[in-house]
């Protein structure tokens, strides 16, 4: 793809790197910038078109770099401003494109500005930025509303003085204030600073959540709404979803289209379908994470719904689709596939990963499976760091390792989110944290990650690594247009043509199903023979003809 094609990310392939669990230059067991420049190399053979960042910025890791102290600068135990410029200027002269993620929906309450707020008096131009409300009760001894947070308990924390602030995620995050210009003024100019420094676009981070209904009285949302978002009539939610969330990113598309070619953006918003769709608008933020997808389980009906639904609503945007199956918030889909039908995976977790107990060969051949099929699809496919190694969640981090805010947040009752970010393997060598780097791992490796590292891979044929590599080769040499042509199957047997003659085939049923007829390209499994494509298979075909 030219690097001045401004449609470049409609069909791209996106890799998330998590910084911190990448790759490690200096020694200190945190992942870091100089690393990831000494592995781009792993990137380009693999054959992305970008690579997204999760953020790097200077940080107390309340919420895993989430927690953000300064929108313009890189945290120290990562690197510099300079190191940044030289990992882009790598990346890009490997053909690969640069998204970094943006939170506006909150600070660290270590930036600068919350500081200020907190030792300025109520009512100031400092706590305008923020959202400080008065408590209830006889000596605003109380919250001013019901809200939740989303990692648990009140969404509100009372300082000093007596008022409390708004934070949707950990006390240590509060939210912004959106309705106040001088915030908006800033992000636009976080934009410009990112966008100067050669950065080809956005991950916007809880992008439904900035627009608040802060009109007073605030308003409970009681018991019957509380924690869900989609019950409520759209658009009507306090905090989530409103409409004039739109507004701010119509403004943020004329910053990214100052620039040639265009900044792209793709939103963070956990919506359903019908509202995601606004997000990814021509004249705002073009894409949105499809989650549907991602949650859909080993249904071949269930899938074929969410991909035809997805596919038609990005279309009326204007948008293309995007696909993903794991990210840093969730169980790799290694692990979660091999789940039986309607388990709880909060449960799972748990119980360290012991019950239910998973197959763990079923669960690879179906990731593979899974990851053919979604790389099959027109729009763009976002991998996430490890999945192309077939890395299962650690589900056994020991209670003392876990640094997931989630953990204590829920009064232990979710374990978090730190099996999917545990660092990742790139040589067989167990002393030396699997090659992540001199000085160990921030998270405990499993000694499986040594079968699976990127050296034990490399160059074995029908290894997870090799597949990846192939597919994502093949793609690029088939990719014809952003339609897809349903072809008549089984209810558990997902069979489509694309626009180039290029044709998958997935079978999620148990038993062995007839192959169609045509050349197979690449199978995620045993090559298929006697005519039957295996169970938790997928594969590419050339139609005849074609």
């Amino acid at each position: 793809m030219s690097s001045q094609d401004p449609d470049w990310w409609r069909q791209a392939v996106i890799y998330q790197v998590y910084p911190r669990s990448y790759a490690d230059a200096d020694g200190d067991g945190i992942g870091d910038l100089p690393g990831l420049t000494r592995r781009l190399d792993h990137l380009a053979t693999l054959g992305v078109d970008a690579v997204w960042l999760s953020p790097f910025y200077p940080s107390e890791l309340k919420d895993g770099g989430y927690d953000v102290a300064d929108f313009r600068d890189v945290d120290p135990r990562l690197g510099t401003l300079d190191d940044f410029d030289a990992m882009v200027a790598e990346a890009h002269g490997l053909g690969i494109k640069v998204i970094v993620d943006i939170v506006p929906n909150h600070s660290s309450d270590q930036h600068v500005w919350f500081q200020e707020a907190l030792n300025s008096a109520p009512g100031s131009a400092a706590r305008d930025r923020y959202v400080f409300r008065d408590g209830r009760g006889e000596q605003g001894e109380l919250p001013p509303t019901d809200w939740e947070a989303n990692f648990g308990g009140n969404a509100w924390k009372r300082v000093p003085d007596g008022q409390w602030y708004l934070h949707l995620f950990t006390p240590e995050q509060p939210d912004f204030n959106w309705d106040n210009e001088e915030v908006r003024e800033d992000f636009r100019s976080t934009l410009r600073f990112w966008s100067d420094r050669g950065v080809d676009g956005f991950r916007i981070d809880v992008a439904h959540g900035l627009a608040k209904d802060l009109s007073e009285p605030l308003r409970d949302l009681g018991e019957q709404y509380r924690g869900l978002h989609d019950d409520l009539p759209d658009g009507t939610h306090p905090f989530y979803d409103r409409d004039a969330v739109h507004e701010i990113y119509r403004d943020w598309r004329t910053v990214f289209d100052a620039y040639d070619p265009p900044r792209i953006a793709v939103a963070e918003a956990w919506v359903k379908n019908s509202r995601r769709v606004h997000y990814a608008r021509p004249d705002e933020l073009g894409q949105a994470f499809n989650f549907e997808y991602l949650e859909t389980g080993w249904s071949g009906p269930r899938l074929r719904e969410v991909i035809t639904a997805s596919l038609a609503t990005a279309r009326a945007a204007g948008a293309s689709a995007t696909w993903v199956l794991s990210n840093h918030d969730v169980v790799r889909h290694t692990s979660r596939l091999a789940l039986p039908e309607g388990s709880d995976v909060q449960a799972w977790l748990l119980s360290d990963g012991r019950e239910p107990a998973v197959d763990a060969g079923l669960g690879l051949r179906r990731a593979r499976a899974a990851t053919l099929l979604m790389l099959a699809l027109p729009g763009s496919s976002y991998l996430y760091q490890g999945e192309e190694l077939g890395l299962p969640e650690v589900a056994d981090l020991a209670h003392a390792d876990l640094q997931d805010p989630v953990w204590e947040q829920t009064g232990r009752r979710r374990k978090g989110r730190d099996g999917c970010r545990v660092p990742l393997p790139w040589t067989s060598d167990a002393e030396g944290s699997y090659g992540f780097g001199p000085g160990g791992s921030w998270l405990p490796q499993p000694p499986v990650f040594a079968a699976l590292s990127a050296q034990a891979q490399d160059g074995v044929e029908g290894s997870t690594l090799e597949l990846y590599r192939e597919a994502l080769r093949l793609r690029r040499k088939v990719q014809g247009d952003e339609s897809l042509t349903w072809i008549s199957s089984p209810d558990d047997v997902l069979h489509f043509g694309r626009s180039s003659g290029w044709q998958s085939v997935t079978n999620l049923s148990s038993v062995p199903v007839q192959l169609p007829a045509g050349e197979v390209l690449l199978s995620s499994g045993e090559t298929p023979a006697d005519g039957h494509l295996a169970p938790n298979t997928t594969v590419w075909l050339r139609a005849p003809g074609a």
